[in-house]
């Protein structure tokens, strides 16, 4: 097994899932061998279960921004860690508010996580977890890894990060939520890999249509805060990365639209190697 590999384990955009859908956003990567969590969506945890991983040896997760798509799980993965064995420290980067939810969390599990330690010996949840909050710059340098953040454009939020992952020997990049910004096109500079994330323009009247309970609200914060996929792939292009996984998908779940609608969304701005995310999609480095 390659020890440097990123896995797609949820690439839907937007928190809602429907038959047939896939599920929201999150990501495995491995770097020189170490495992690190990218966004912890609905489904995260089975994800990373079928992916092999022993959820006990969790330690390292982060979260670019505090929309559900990006965080709902976060709770439920850190107790079924804890139930499957956790037992060391896992250290959390995300922005500020975070420690807000997990405080929510502990507090609406309190019942079961002190019948736990009584009644199953466990050490306490309530200590294993260390929340840093992240701000533009360097945000972590442990163990010949160096991850970096900058602040992307996704209103409302202003707290919303692009995340740049070093290794010895490479390098990948996620976009998080943004609209097209040329910052970025500097912060992923010849990366081995940039997770980006994309809309099909032509397919977004139908998935106003669909979601139901939207309105025009909807369709302004998509074209505001989030990028097309011919524009991401003008971005990967601009940064000279190697290649370009198309992830975050709007939408996911429209049987009119598949792959080849992305592929060809994407030609006129990028003829290097590509990967339209599906879940479980595993990209070596």
């Amino acid at each position: 097994m390659s020890r440097n590999y990123v896995a797609l384990l949820g690439t839907k955009g937007g928190p809602a899932i429907r038959p047939g859908s896939s599920m929201p956003t999150s990501n495995l990567l491995c770097l020189d061998g170490q495992q690190m969590v990218v966004d912890c969506a609905l489904g995260v945890t089975r994800g990373l279960v079928d992916q092999g991983v022993q959820l006990k040896t969790l330690s390292r997760i982060f979260i670019t921004h505090l929309h559900s798509d990006h965080y709902l799980e976060l709770g439920p993965l850190l107790h079924t860690a804890w139930t499957a064995g956790l037992k060391t420290s896992v250290d959390v980067w995300g922005p500020a508010g975070l420690n807000d939810y997990w405080d929510g969390f502990l507090a609406s599990m309190k019942a079961d996580i002190d019948l736990r330690i009584e009644d199953e010996g466990r050490p306490d949840l309530r200590t294993l977890l260390q929340i840093h909050v992240i701000d533009e710059g360097v945000v972590m340098q442990q163990d010949g890894l160096t991850v970096s953040a900058i602040r992307t454009e996704h209103p409302p939020l202003i707290d919303c990060f692009a995340l740049s992952f070093k290794g010895t020997s490479k390098h990948v990049v996620f976009s998080g939520d943004t609209a097209p910004i040329t910052a970025l096109e500097d912060f992923a500079r010849d990366a081995d890999l940039l997770v980006h994330e994309a809309m099909l323009e032509s397919a977004l009247p139908a998935l106003l249509e669909r979601v139901g309970n939207g309105s025009d609200k909807l369709m302004e914060h998509w074209l505001r805060s989030h990028t097309f996929a011919h524009d991401a792939a003008r971005t990967a292009s601009n940064a000279g990365v190697r290649q370009l996984a198309l992830s975050h998908l709007i939408p996911s779940d429209d049987p009119d639209y598949g792959e080849q609608d992305w592929k060809n969304a994407v030609a006129d701005h990028w003829d290097g190697a590509l990967h339209v995310g599906t879940d479980g999609l595993r990209i070596d480095l």
